[in-house]
């Protein structure tokens, strides 16, 4: 069996912006563009979403009118190379909801939920991306042995274009700037 069996060629080609746009929505789900190249991911556990539901939840609540909070969300960090990230919790401007692509300065905060498989990017590779596309907070959630998550918070240092350590927290998430909200995320 060769590759060209299992993967279309659309995969092994660089997309541009507008070729991606002009996708379905059924096209577009669950893979990430980087480079212009298709990253494909695989759908995410039940233990996965659940947090990120429930935090997408939460501060949607907190937020007020102006801010929304999603899940399944693209961002487009950069048209060229064509770089397009789906983080787990979005939170953007309420006014850009019809706005398409949203782009980092539609975006107040990005979270991820590191599962098995995304340590390295979760970790490194995204953290670098959202700090350089401009994204003020950005919030990565580990699912830690005992079962209650770690939220760890960064915060964009415009300066420098990277992010600096904000806060840490086990299992519930108490303040998120300029919001606050306060949700147990329990034991998922």
């Amino acid at each position: 069996m060769t590759s060209e069996m299992v993967a279309p060629t659309w995969m092994h080609t660089r997309i541009s912006a507008e070729q991606y746009d002009s996708w379905s929505e059924e096209q577009c789900a669950g893979i990430e563009i980087v480079d212009g190249t298709v990253v494909v991911t695989p759908s995410a556990s039940k233990r996965h979403n659940r947090p990120a539901r429930i935090l997408a939840n939460a501060l949607d609540a907190a937020a007020g009118p102006d801010w929304n909070a999603d899940t399944d969300f693209d961002v487009r960090l950069q048209d060229v190379p064509l770089t397009n990230r789906r983080p787990d919790v979005v939170v953007h401007r309420a006014e850009t909801i019809d706005i398409t692509p949203t782009r980092p300065e539609h975006v107040l905060l990005v979270a991820e939920i590191v599962s098995p498989g995304s340590e390295t990017t979760d970790r490194v590779v995204k953290v670098d991306q959202y700090a350089k596309a401009g994204i003020p907070f950005y919030w990565r959630i580990e699912q830690a042995p005992t079962g209650v998550p770690i939220v760890y918070t960064y915060v964009l240092d415009p300066a420098t274009k990277a992010y600096r350590d904000g806060e840490m927290f086990t299992g519930v998430i108490k303040a998120a700037a300029p919001f606050y909200v306060a949700v147990d995320l329990g034991t998922v």
